[in-house]
């Protein structure tokens, strides 16, 4: 029996993850992205639709989700070894999907140990985060406002600069999800309530700082992709050319968020994956390689 949480320990820091668990059969992982609005509950419509033939686990990452997470200075490598302990608590994943960010420390994951994940489907994966994809790389500033954060008022200020009511629906319209009008009151009210999290800003801000990327380089993710030996189907979304143009010269993270709607669009063909075991790892990567262009 899967509980509904996953308990886990990091530099001494008990660390509580939310989990749902749908359907019964062959065990599917999914993973949702790291964001400053995204829960595991992003992945229910997937799960849904899978729950008649598979056992559906969808797990939020350390430091996000809806539950209350411990002030942490989160950096990459907890995320690098968090897949390794969820997959050892877990029974053996079929295979696992994963979203944004989440999808860059899976591959890195598959690579490290192949086969530990079975199957693997990415969802829009990305390896760098807004901040640096606006500025065209990582700057010394964004460490330093990271641990700012960290501090008990500045930092509470500095983080509702981030995720306040117009900022959330202004990014969420303008580059997170494929129909802007899905962010409608309710939804955007869930987003909102994720923010509030007791210790939401540790992780989050870092994530739009680019100090919880997966990968450096646009090279290095692209060269850890190639070194896993499971099948890989990668998903993304189409949009129309007048929209990529405007919006893919400034920011490549413009389809990282299509989560649930990438995902339920993609669904029959994801289905006919998920049983699949070729001999070899077929790597999808966007035929439009601007969604992994700088």
């Amino acid at each position: 029996m899967i509980s509904d949480h996953i308990n886990w320990s990091w530099r001494d820091n008990r660390i509580e993850v939310g989990v749902d668990t749908r359907g019964k059969g062959p065990l599917i992982l999914l993973l949702p992205a790291l964001s400053s609005i995204s829960t595991r509950s992003e992945m229910r419509p997937l799960a849904e639709q899978l729950a008649s033939t598979f056992t559906t686990v969808a797990v939020d990452w350390p430091g996000f989700g809806n539950r209350p997470r411990p002030s942490v200075a989160w950096e990459p490598d907890a995320y690098r070894m968090f897949p390794k302990h969820l997959l050892q608590e877990l029974p053996k994943a079929m295979a696992t999907v994963a979203a944004g960010h989440g999808a860059a420390y899976l591959l890195a994951h598959a690579a490290e140990y192949p086969g530990s994940a079975g199957n693997l489907c990415i969802v829009a994966p990305t390896w760098r985060g807004p901040l640096p994809t606006m500025m065209g790389g990582d700057r010394s500033i964004f460490r330093l406002i990271s641990r700012l954060v960290d501090l008990p008022v500045i930092g509470s200020a500095l983080y509702r600069l981030n995720v306040n009511r117009p900022m959330v629906r202004m990014m969420a319209r303008g580059h997170v999800y494929t129909n802007p009008r899905w962010l409608d009151q309710r939804h955007l009210a869930e987003k909102l309530a994720v923010t509030n999290a007791p210790g939401a800003r540790h992780a989050s801000f870092r994530f739009v700082a680019g100090q919880l990327d997966p990968m450096s380089t646009r090279e290095l993710f692209l060269a850890t992709a190639r070194r896993v030996t499971d099948p890989i189907l990668v998903v993304y979304v189409r949009l129309r050319r007048d929209t990529q143009k405007r919006r893919w010269r400034h920011c490549e993270f413009y389809r990282m968020y299509s989560r649930v709607n990438c995902l339920s669009a993609n669904l029959r063909f994801m289905k006919s994956f998920l049983p699949w075991s070729p001999t070899r790892s077929d790597l999808f990567l966007a035929s439009d390689h601007e969604l992994l262009e700088h």
